[in-house]
């Protein structure tokens, strides 16, 4: 048995993952609150999450029915880019700064300047710094909380934290340390260089952990927490990764030509590179993957998180929602929204906020309202998707994760908008349970078992067919229509993010 965590922004998952009958055995989810600002400050308490692990792993463990001492690894999987600052004695200083948080877009425009802008930025780190890694966070403190900077002694990622917490390790992975911005993605290693924009007395530097492989173990669970959760003296913990990392293993996205879309909080795609992109755009993150290779990847802050906004503000539960989506035309005759409800990564405008465009007496209703937020978030991870196609990244199936795969009209839209095949895991929780996978892989290499990583997912890793969707040629058409006009109004209302058009 091997267990999977998922420390994510909304809340904490927990997968039980049984090798032998190769399925997923019981789940649990605990909630995390939420510091939101309308200055874009979004934080949390890293205390929060461990709570949260804690609650979610008993009721995981409970629906097993499993005696946890069979239990012979963890791995953690954590929202990216989330600074976690703990002082001399391991203490957290101050709650952590999120991905979402756009408050330090200020501090990340001088960054990327004192870089030599985005050309530079690629030059130095093989990608452009953007608003909610990092180092920008690190800026932010020391201009606005310089006592806290000054207590610095470590700097941790939300799913370092929490393998700290496990084990009483520090220690990083280089999937996840790609978001930093103090990352080089093709050497792996720190850039102390970049550091030394913010401080140049090497206090930073100093106080980044050491950096693993995705197939390192961390160290084994605390005595004392091992006794707590029931677990034997001999838990490995692995060494976790990025939550899109770990996603990208729990939908056996290991190999060229199939890509990972998330329909989660914030929408994300990526897919796997066994070498490093070289035809960057900018908008294109080109992390590293969490087992040796690469992960092109884009990033939308507004998804889910939208939509939900949506159904809230007109009472709705998810049921209708889906049903007014369903029976509203393509296009929503017209009316067009601009989903930036929490500024934009991409394309980069981090200061946008959200409109609706073409509103007139006939589509001012509940169903064009429901599906222009979920055709307007669709839009902007199509145009994400285009920019890795113009990378060189291949997109011959789409599989597609996190909560809004669960709708079959957003899994229809998605490939009618994409127009590619679309395919579901049988377990939702992709990104946890990579990290279970990883936590095997983990395992069997210290056991000095010369098991790949690819049959490791061949066998874990499993598709839902009755979830499949394939592109509709008129719905393609019509959906191509309604995503030139969305071009255009993006281009018209934020000419600065300079969109163009590509084709799928």
């Amino acid at each position: 048995m091997y267990v999977g965590v998922d420390c994510g922004t909304q809340g904490t998952k927990v997968v039980i993952l049984d090798t032998k009958q190769q399925k997923v055995r019981g789940e649990g989810y605990a909630p995390h609150a939420l510091v939101s600002e309308s200055n874009g400050c979004r934080e949390q308490s890293p205390h929060w999450w461990t709570d949260a692990f804690a609650l979610a792993y008993h009721t995981a463990v409970e629906q097993a029915g499993i005696d946890t001492r069979c239990i012979r690894g963890i791995g953690v999987s954590g929202q990216q880019h989330g600074l976690v600052v703990l002082d001399r004695e391991g203490q957290v200083i101050r709650p952590a700064k999120l991905w979402c948080d756009t408050q330090t877009a200020p501090e990340n425009a001088e960054l990327l300047a004192m870089l030599g802008g985005e050309s530079g930025s690629i030059e130095q780190l093989g990608l452009v710094l953007a608003t909610g890694y990092t180092l920008s966070k690190l800026l932010w403190l020391k201009k606005n909380e310089p006592e806290n900077f000054a207590n610095i002694a470590h700097i941790l990622l939300p799913h370092d934290y929490i393998n700290y917490w496990l084990t009483g390790q520090m220690a990083t992975e280089c999937g996840d340390a790609s978001g930093t911005g103090y990352f080089d993605v093709r050497t792996r290693q720190w850039n102390t260089d970049v550091l030394s924009l913010i401080s140049s007395d090497g206090q930073l530097a100093d106080a980044l952990p050491p950096i693993l492989s995705g197939q390192q173990s961390i160290g084994r669970v605390r005595k004392e927490l091992a006794q707590a959760l029931g677990l034997s003296d001999n838990v490995i913990v692995s060494s976790g990764g990025g939550d899109n990392m770990m996603g990208a293993i729990g939908t056996a996205n290991i190999e060229d030509g199939m890509v990972t879309m998330s329909l989660g909080t914030s929408g994300t795609i990526y897919a796997y590179s066994s070498t490093a992109p070289s035809r960057l755009h900018p908008d294109v993150a080109s992390f590293c993957s969490s087992n040796n290779g690469w992960l092109p990847l884009i990033c939308t802050m507004n998804l889910t998180s939208a939509a939900n906004k949506m159904r809230d503000t007109l009472g709705l539960d998810l049921e209708a929602f889906n049903q007014l989506i369903a029976d509203t035309p393509i296009g929503a005759e017209g009316l067009t929204m601009l989903p930036f409800l929490n500024g934009e990564r991409v394309p980069a405008l981090p200061d946008a906020t959200g409109s609706l465009l073409g509103l007139n007496m006939q589509n001012m209703t509940p169903g064009h309202l429901c599906r222009a937020v979920v055709e307007g978030t669709t839009f902007t991870l199509r145009y994400g998707l285009d920019r890795l196609r113009e990378s060189g990244v291949r997109s011959e199936t789409i599989c597609l994760i996190g909560g809004g795969a669960k709708s079959p009209v957003w899994r229809q839209l998605v490939a009618d908008v994409m127009n590619t095949r679309v395919v579901c895991p049988v377990s939702s929780e992709a990104a946890a349970l990579g990290g279970a996978i990883q936590a095997v892989w983990c395992d069997l290499h210290e056991q000095g078992q010369d098991v790949s990583l690819a049959e490791l997912c061949s066998d874990l890793v499993v598709m839902n067919d009755a979830l499949m969707a394939e592109p509709q040629l008129d719905a393609v058409q019509a959906y191509e229509q309604a995503y030139r006009a969305y071009l255009l109004a993006v281009a018209a209302h934020y000419p600065e993010a300079e969109v163009s058009y590509g084709t799928a």
